[in-house]
């Protein structure tokens, strides 16, 4: 049986959900990562991803300036990177310096791979689609690449900086 109940106290049945974390290139020559809860495979031909950004983000702006990204499925050993690539502005932060984060580069597009993560994927700006207070960005993907090790994602696991490793499904 369903009962009526605000929003608030409804979404947050939605976890546990996946982390990702989108990457691009500002126009000083930095990779700003973004921690994303909100993130979505949208086709198989051709591949495409979507996620969606803040309209107060910094992020905003670099992605749609920079018109390519990279997505990265964090692993478990990840979380304070991805933490701080959440709560702290590429504005006037290296987050990838200050996290201390593995990168290495991109082969199609101008920007980085997050070395530790489960996958990572290199998309082209496809669209963009204002959503209230967020912004829902759709990138082609044009390479991808896994981890050789087999590791945990990176979960979100409540309201708050809770995460937690889950095992690939």
């Amino acid at each position: 049986m369903q009962k009526a109940t605000t929003w608030s106290e409804a979404i947050i049945t939605k976890y546990p959900e996946q982390v990702a974390v989108a990457i691009a290139k500002d126009a000083a020559g930095k990779h700003n990562p973004i921690s994303l809860g909100w993130a979505m495979q949208t086709s198989h031909k051709p591949p495409m991803l979507a996620f969606s950004v803040g309209l107060t983000r910094y992020s905003l702006g670099v992605i749609r300036a920079a018109k390519e990204f990279v997505v990265a499925l964090p692993s478990a050993e990840q979380e304070a990177e991805v933490m701080l690539f959440g709560t702290k502005s590429g504005r006037d932060t290296d987050k990838l310096a200050e996290a201390g984060a593995k990168t290495r580069p991109a082969a199609k597009i101008d920007s980085v791979l997050l070395a530790d993560a489960v996958a990572n994927f290199e998309c082209r700006l496809a669209g963009e689609l204002a959503t209230g207070d967020h912004v829902i960005f759709v990138g082609e993907v044009v390479c991808s690449y896994v981890n050789e090790k087999r590791l945990n994602r990176l979960y979100t696991v409540g309201p708050g900086p809770k995460m937690a490793g889950l095992p690939q499904g």
